[in-house]
């Protein structure tokens, strides 16, 4: 069973920054793709971002610049950096992980973490 775990959501001030993470349970590069989600109360879960096995990265228009995917393979472990942040980006994050088996595409999401961006 396959497991992703969310860390380092929480309260912070619009500007500010954070940085979630996502621990898989097995090698982060057995996935093809891996990815941030959010869902806003009351809006359908979008992508945020998401990072290949070969590295190549994705940024929604509203958080490019301002968020960064990346993966530490030794840990096997998913971060998204978020910086000036804004009310906007208040909602529960993520962690996606797709793989491919015998042609047939499997998804895992983790639990999700709270990010509430308020003054």
């Amino acid at each position: 069973q396959v497991q992703l775990v969310e860390s380092g959501g929480g309260l912070v001030q619009p500007g500010g920054s954070l940085r979630l993470s996502c621990a898989t349970s097995r090698s982060i590069l057995n996935f093809n793709v891996m990815a941030w989600y959010r869902q806003a109360p009351g809006k359908v879960r979008e992508s945020v971002a998401s990072i290949t096995r070969l590295s190549s990265t994705y940024y929604t228009d509203s958080v490019k610049g301002r968020f960064t995917i990346s993966r530490d393979n030794a840990k096997n472990t998913l971060y998204l950096q978020m910086n000036s942040l804004t009310p906007e980006d208040t909602a529960v994050y993520f962690c996606n992980g797709n793989t491919i088996v015998a042609g047939s595409g499997y998804d895992y999401w983790g639990q999700g973490t709270q990010v509430t961006v308020s003054s």
